[in-house]
C-alpha cells in the first residue's frame, strides 16, 4: 500500500468514526428524552393554568356556590367500630382510622362524588341536584346559568366575601372552571365532573379551596 493509499484509507476510518459518534449522541438524547417524559409527568393539580387571568373574588363566588359543610370521605360512612381490631380494613398504615366523614362550621369541600348512602348516613351534592336537575349533561352556559342560580355561603379557604356581594356579574371564572372540568369539550356530563373534580383535588375525596385555586390558575 503507498502513501495516498493509506491517506485515504485515514480520511475513510475517520469519517466512520464521526458518524458512529453522531448516532449514539442522538440516540442518548432521545434516549434521555423518553426518560425525561416517562418519569417527570406532572400531578394534574400542576399542569399548565388556564390562560385567562380570574380574580379570587370571582373565583371564591364559584367556589362558595358548590362547596359544603358535609363530606363522606369513606364509601363505609361509619361501619367501622373502631375498637382497635388488627385485621380492620378502615385502619390506614400507622394505625390510625379512615375518617368516614367530616363537617366544617362553613363549606369547605367541592365532593368529586355524586351520592353517597351507608350505615345509615346519605348525601346528594349540591352539584348533583342543583347543576345537573334536568339531566345528565350541560353546556357552557347551562352550567353558568345554573351556577348563579345557586345559594352562596362565605367558604373556609379563599378571600372573605358575604352573601350579600356574592351575585356574578362576570361570567369569566365560572366558564373558566367549565373548561377545567370539561378538558376544554364543549359539554360536560355528571360523570365527567365526578372524574375531573377528584383528578383536580390530586386523588381526594373532595376539592377544597387549596386545589380549586390551582385548578383556576390562581396559583
Amino acid at each position: 500500500m503507498n502513501a495516498l493509499q493509506s491517506l485515504l484509507l485515514f480520511f475513510a476510518l475517520a469519517r466512520q468514526a464521526q458518524a458512529f459518534s453522531l448516532g449514539r449522541s442522538t440516540f442518548g438524547n432521545k434516549r434521555s428524552k423518553t426518560i425525561l417524559l416517562a418519569t417527570e409527568q406532572p400531578l394534574e393539580s400542576e399542569r399548565a393554568a388556564p390562560a385567562v387571568k380570574v380574580d379570587p373574588k370571582e373565583a371564591v363566588k364559584v367556589f362558595g356556590r358548590l362547596a359544603e359543610k358535609y363530606i363522606m370521605l369513606d364509601a363505609s360512612a361509619g361501619m367501622c367500630c373502631y375498637s382497635a381490631c388488627t385485621d380492620c380494613e378502615f385502619r390506614l398504615p400507622d394505625g390510625g382510622y379512615r375518617m368516614a366523614d367530616q363537617s366544617a362550621a362553613r363549606p369547605k369541600w367541592i365532593p368529586n362524588y355524586e351520592y353517597r348512602s351507608a350505615n345509615g348516613k346519605e348525601h346528594t351534592t349540591k352539584w348533583r341536584s342543583e347543576l345537573f336537575r334536568e339531566g345528565p349533561a350541560l353546556s357552557q352556559a347551562e352550567f353558568v346559568e345554573r351556577l348563579k342560580e345557586m345559594s352562596y355561603m362565605p367558604t373556609l379557604g379563599g378571600p372573605y366575601l358575604g352573601a350579600s356581594a356574592a351575585a356574578m356579574e362576570n361570567d369569566t371564572a365560572a366558564k373558566v372552571f367549565f373548561d377545567a372540568l370539561s378538558d376544554g369539550k364543549d359539554v360536560l356530563t355528571r360523570n365527567k365532573m365526578s372524574v375531573r373534580l377528584k383528578q383536580l383535588a390530586d386523588g381526594e375525596e373532595g376539592m377544597t379551596w387549596n386545589s380549586f385555586e390551582r385548578a383556576m390558575g390562581l396559583k
